[in-house]
């Protein structure tokens, strides 16, 4: 699962030794880390509502695609796999028939409110909703959709990006969540200025008896 060994190739380590970044980078390869995916990422993909998927054509290009849906419908079935259920769409299959003859994908998933990325290499496997009822029930959603077929993710290892030149942004539900807060922060000091308003007013009716 370590991210570094997979993503490194030569030509880049090539790149990193002239750009003056290699010797850190060997460090990074040397590191052993976890084997498959810990609560960290678990809560962070539980709560995503779309993510970015890379796969590669028989035209020799690669195709970036945006999936989304509601929040967590890219759910984990176990450490090392991720599975969602591929809603229908355009129609223009490109990125199931890219797995079908290359299963290596590349996903990125954002928090932009947060600035925080993870990124994932895995090899895509499309399974069939009919053979796989039972795990088809487990991808069920409270969503408006018509699924198509599902897709499982096995993950070969991730890694998280810095925050840096990621601009915050944040959704409805984002703005929402903070107006609320800060309304009830009005509100409690709204209730807090009353208190000592009555206090004041019977502290003034007492020293003028």
């Amino acid at each position: 699962m370590n991210y570094s060994r997979l993503a490194f190739t030569n030509t880049i380590k090539e790149i990193q030794k002239e750009q003056g970044s290699r010797h850190a980078y060997e460090r990074m390869e040397r590191q052993e880390l976890p084997d498959g995916l810990s609560f960290r990422e678990m809560s962070f993909i539980q709560e995503r509502d779309s993510f970015y998927m890379a796969s590669f054509g028989e035209n020799g290009f690669p195709y970036i695609q945006h999936r989304g849906g509601p929040k967590g419908f890219l759910k984990m079935i176990d450490v090392k796999t991720l599975a969602f259920l591929d809603f229908t769409g355009n129609k223009q299959y490109i990125s199931t028939g890219n797995v079908k003859t290359h299963k290596k994908v590349s996903l990125i998933l954002m928090d932009y409110a947060n600035r925080a990325r993870l990124k994932i290499y895995a090899e895509a496997e499309i399974v069939s909703l009919e053979d796989n009822q039972e795990l088809a029930k487990e991808l069920e959603l409270d969503y408006d959709y018509k699924a198509e077929r599902i897709f499982l993710f096995h993950i070969k290892a991730f890694d998280w990006n810095c925050p840096q030149h990621i601009t915050p942004r944040y959704t409805l539900e984002d703005i929402s969540k903070m107006n609320k807060e800060k309304e009830d922060y009005i509100l409690k000091l709204e209730n807090q200025v009353k208190i000592l308003n009555q206090k004041l007013s019977g502290f003034e009716s007492n020293h003028e008896d």
